[in-house]
């Protein structure tokens, strides 16, 4: 993020007439500038040679380009009545080896209860892999029995982090029809085994949140970006991701930065990046240990990982217009993990 805006000094101007323009004080102004220009421009008491000033990022003539903070540079979740239509982009890498999955998901906002936004997210769209519509016989059964799952009714906090799913409860009277529609496609010895594995998760409440916990686009939409930022637009999360299929999912500390100002098209620019931040080595990770195998008091934290964002919020709303989000780690090969959401409209 830019750090400063720039006044280009006109001839009559004085340093009283451009701090009224900004809405600043002669000193403020002066003080500012000093502590960002070289030595030799320095204002000491008014304007002399200088061609250009150093304002503060805020300090904007057209007020309706600050983006609108709540309390304590809070930037807030307003979701109510809003419908959100996006086409979803994965890239998974693993080494050498890379696929990317395409598909659109409609979100709806439905009410707010207990503290929480419930929205219904729903897959309205076929699934494509590497461009091309999915025919495998492993993808097709994960295309097809994932539609137990849609419409899912999902419940987000008040910073847009994902709490919990809302209608699991559902998902086992849908199975009999998808099991049925995959059995009339498909038979075999790897279609039961399949069928299978997902009565399993329908059976243990746990599994089965882990199995949607995992699931990138929600995590990605609801990563919990509404938050709190200092003085300097700045804060720092310590967030978990499920890049690899951990019980615990690897943690990740994110140095996180809102520019106040909207760009010229009118949106809210957030980036973040980060590191590894988890007690887990390379090898717990590999051997999927939730937990540190080795206990220290003063542990050194695994860094060997990254985590980048990239969000475009409206701003007028602000929901989402444009995300990304890379992710990865380290262990006998990298994997990396990374999600595009793009609002589609009509």
């Amino acid at each position: 993020m830019q750090k400063y805006n720039k006044h280009i000094t006109e001839a009559g101007e004085t340093l009283k007439s451009i701090a009224k323009l900004y809405d600043l004080s002669d000193e403020s102004l002066k003080f500012f500038h000093n502590n960002h220009c070289r030595a030799e421009d320095h204002i000491l008491i008014s304007i002399t040679k200088q061609k250009e000033l150093f304002l503060p990022r805020t300090a904007v003539v057209d007020k309706n380009r600050l983006v609108k903070f709540g309390h304590g540079n809070s930037l807030v979740f307003q979701p109510e009545n809003s419908f959100l239509k996006c086409s979803t982009v994965i890239t998974i890498e693993n080494d050498t080896r890379k696929n990317e999955l395409k598909y659109d998901v409609s979100v709806t906002w439905i009410k707010q209860e207990n503290g929480l936004h419930i929205f219904e997210v729903d897959r309205i769209s076929n699934l494509f892999l590497n461009e091309e519509e999915v025919n495998e016989i492993a993808d097709l059964l994960a295309y097809k029995t994932s539609k137990v799952l849609y419409p899912m009714t999902v419940s987000v906090d008040q910073q847009g982090k994902f709490y919990n799913v809302e209608n699991a409860d559902i998902f086992k009277e849908r199975w009999n029809n998808v099991k049925e529609e995959v059995y009339k496609e498909f038979e075999g010895e790897i279609v039961d085994e399949y069928c299978l594995k997902i009565e399993r998760i329908l059976d243990e409440p746990n599994a089965l949140l882990i199995y949607i916990k995992n699931d990138y686009f929600i995590r990605t939409l609801f990563l919990g970006i509404y938050q709190k930022f200092n003085q300097n637009y700045q804060t720092e999360i310590v967030e978990t991701f499920p890049i690899i299929s951990n019980a615990v999912e690897p943690s990740y500390k994110i140095e996180v930065e809102v520019d106040p100002l909207k760009d010229e098209y009118n949106l809210i620019n957030i980036s973040g990046n980060g590191t590894l931040h988890d007690e887990r080595s390379r090898y717990d990770f590999i051997t999927g240990s939730p937990f540190s195998i080795i206990t220290e008091d003063n542990p050194q934290m695994n860094n060997d990982g990254n985590f980048r964002l990239q969000y475009f919020l409206n701003g007028e709303t602000p929901l989402p217009e444009v995300l990304y989000l890379e992710c990865d780690i380290n262990l006998e090969k990298k994997k990396k993990i990374s999600v595009v959401i793009t609002a589609l409209y009509d």
